[in-house]
């Protein structure tokens, strides 16, 4: 029997949603297997600058809201 991916996306869909999140956090781990070594530790040196940005001041946060306006506007013009 061939098990199509439209029905294992029904069969999927139909899990609780404690069920859902197990196997989408399975696939996606299956899909790490070709990370760029270093890549975590980059990322990790990154998020660490950018919260230094922040608490240093250098770098201003904005709400979400004016964000998200400034972001239309752009993808207006």
């Amino acid at each position: 029997m061939v098990t199509t991916v439209a029905e294992v996306l029904r069969d999927a869909l139909a899990l609780p949603a404690e069920a859902r999140a197990g196997l989408i956090d399975s696939l996606l781990e299956s899909l790490d297997s070709g990370i760029e070594a270093g890549a975590e530790e980059a990322w990790d040196a990154e998020i660490h600058r950018r919260l230094r940005e922040i608490d240093d001041g250098a770098v201003r946060m904005i709400p979400w809201e004016e964000a998200r306006l400034t972001l239309r506007a752009k993808s207006d013009d």
